[in-house]
């Protein structure tokens, strides 16, 4: 059921999850599916081609599905209560990268056209290796890109695991990652280029709390520890963050029975009725 704010106008919900593996984790999609509702989600990591995504099972709950998948790993998907009128895979910007990353669907709304994306930004890890230079280039395109959706002036959601921890309160122990690609200068100067751009990060115009984290390793006690890191964001374009009304960590699903390392974040987007 829709969500409505106390105007009476209805919500939209838009959620971010790594899934880490989306065999893996199909009873706790499903379960997840149910109990939040979302109207569009943004899968990463979903380790599976195409053609053996699991669609039969979430069509049956009511969603339309879009995937760019992969054997594996990476892999993007895109679920979703409306129809979809255009799907776009891929980063544009390399033709020779074949790392499936990289998913735009675009919906109509009673107010227009609404664009949504769900994006797995390279780990870059480690620093020393090819894999860091990677990374930072991909970012570059996923800059020029947004650059140029901007002059659309739509409501764009760019959601995903980035990969980058923005500042040192997004880390419970920001000292353990001062070596790790995703806390790398670079890194997050690339990331503060995206908001420059015009783009809001949903979660830090809700709130300042230093500590709301997204993913939480499987090692050493982390979950249990609370030592957890805030890696999965979702960018708006000013036409979405000028209809944001909520952000929010759905963080209870880390403690479910074989859990992603990460958790669903979610927004509300305000759309008059």
């Amino acid at each position: 059921m829709r969500a409505f704010d106390p105007s009476g106008r209805p919500r939209m919900k838009i959620v971010t999850w790594n899934i880490n593996g989306v065999k893996a984790r199909l009873g706790n999609l499903l379960h997840w599916l149910q109990e939040s509702a979302p109207d569009i989600v943004c899968l990463q990591e979903i380790k599976s081609v195409d053609e053996q995504f699991p669609r039969a099972e979430i069509e049956a709950l009511g969603y339309n599905v879009e995937t760019h998948g992969q054997k594996g790993f990476n892999g993007v998907a895109l679920l979703s209560k409306l129809p979809f009128d255009e799907v776009n895979r891929g980063l544009p910007g390399n033709d020779a990268d074949e790392q499936a990353r990289f998913i735009e669907g675009v919906f109509s709304t009673g107010q227009g056209a609404l664009r949504v994306v769900s994006l797995y930004l390279p780990n870059g890890n480690p620093v020393d290796s090819e894999k860091f230079p990677y990374k930072l280039a991909w970012m570059e395109r996923l800059e020029r890109w947004a650059a140029q959706r901007l002059e659309l002036e739509e409501p764009l959601v760019m959601a995903g695991d980035y990969n980058v921890i923005p500042e040192p309160r997004d880390a419970r122990f920001p000292q353990q990652w001062v070596n790790d690609a995703l806390f790398q200068p670079q890194t997050r100067e690339a990331f503060r280029r995206l908001e420059n751009l015009g783009y809001t990060e949903a979660v830090r115009a809700i709130s300042d709390s230093p500590d709301i984290y997204t993913f939480w390793d499987y090692q050493a006690g982390a979950w249990q520890k609370n030592n957890g890191i805030r890696i999965d964001h979702l960018l708006l374009s000013p036409e979405a963050a000028n209809r944001l009304a909520s952000a929010s960590v759905e963080k209870h699903v880390r403690a479910w029975e074989k859990p992603s390392d990460h958790v669903p974040v979610a927004i509300e987007l305000r759309f008059a009725a």
